[in-house]
C-alpha cells in the first residue's frame, strides 16, 4: 500500500513537472519579455528612486548593475538635471576621483546635476535593443530563419572594435578615443569640435556606442531566438509523445 502511494506521488510530481515544462516551452517568449523587461527597466528606476528621496534603494540598484557595467559617469545618462550627459571635467569639479577607477564609477550624481542611470549608454543600447528585437520576433517567429554565423559576426564586429579601442584607450591612456583627432583629420574637420571630442550625447563616441550596441543586440536576437524557439518546440514534442512514461 505504501509503495502504491509513493508511486502515485511520483507520477503526480512527474506530471506536474511535465505540465510546467510544457507551459514554459509554449510561453517562453512572453516570459522572456516580462522578466527581461524588468531587467532593462530597473536601471531607469535607479535615478527615479534617488530623485524621490529613496537613495538607499537607488544605490542598491547601482550596486547590482555594476556587475554588468563599468558605470563610468561620463558615458552614462543623467535624469532630473540640466544635462543628459556630463564631461569628465564637469564631473571632476564635484567628484575629484578620475584617477581612481573604483571611486570614479561610484559617482551617482547630485541633486544639482541629476542622477545617473545604473548602466552606461552602450548598455542602454545593447540590452534594450535585445528587448525590442524580442518584440519584433514575437510577430516574425513563424517565418524568421536564424541569422547565419558570418552575418552575426559582421554585426557584432563594430561593437567589438568600438569597445576594444575604448578599452585600450582607457587602460593605456592614449587619448585617441577621447579627442578622436584621427577622425577629425580624416573628415577634414568638417563637423564641430564637440562631435569629435568627448562622450556627450550626439558626439561620435556616443553615436558609436548607441549604434554598435543596437546592431549587436538586434543581431543576437536574430541569430539566437530562432534556435531557442526550435528547441522549445522539440521539448513540447518530446513531452507530449505517447508512451513517454
Amino acid at each position: 500500500m505504501a509503495g502504491s502511494v509513493a508511486v502515485n506521488r511520483t507520477d503526480t510530481l512527474v506530471l506536474w513537472i511535465d505540465r510546467l515544462l510544457i507551459g514554459i516551452s509554449r510561453h517562453w517568449l512572453t516570459l522572456f519579455l516580462f522578466f527581461y523587461g524588468i531587467f532593462v527597466t530597473l536601471p531607469w528606476v535607479a535615478p527615479v528612486l534617488m530623485h524621490t528621496g529613496n537613495e538607499s534603494a537607488g544605490r542598491l540598484l547601482q550596486t547590482i548593475y555594476s556587475v554588468v557595467c563599468h558605470q563610468y559617469p561620463e558615458r552614462s545618462y543623467f535624469l532630473y538635471g540640466p544635462q543628459t550627459t556630463y564631461s569628465i571635467q564637469q564631473i571632476e569639479a564635484v567628484w575629484p576621483y578620475y584617477d581612481n577607477i573604483v571611486r570614479w564609477r561610484e559617482f551617482i550624481g547630485t541633486p544639482e546635476m541629476g542622477w545617473k542611470m545604473a548602466w552606461s549608454d552602450r548598455m542602454v543600447s545593447m540590452y534594450t535593443s535585445v528587448w525590442i528585437g524580442a518584440f519584433v520576433f514575437l510577430f516574425l517567429r513563424r517565418r524568421l530563419r536564424p541569422l547565419p554565423v558570418k552575418w552575426y559576426l559582421l554585426l557584432a564586429l563594430p561593437m567589438l572594435l568600438d569597445g576594444g579601442t575604448h578599452l585600450i584607450n582607457d587602460l593605456l591612456g592614449f587619448g585617441f578615443r577621447q579627442d578622436n583627432a584621427w577622425l577629425a583629420w580624416l573628415t577634414g574637420h568638417l563637423l564641430p569640435a564637440t562631435f569629435y571630442a568627448g562622450d556627450a550625447l550626439g558626439s561620435f563616441n556616443s553615436w558609436m556606442r548607441l549604434l554598435t550596441g543596437a546592431l549587436f543586440g538586434l543581431g543576437t536576437v536574430w541569430f539566437a531566438f530562432p534556435f531557442v524557439e526550435r528547441a522549445f518546440h522539440e521539448v513540447q514534442h518530446d513531452l507530449a509523445r505517447p508512451g513517454r512514461r
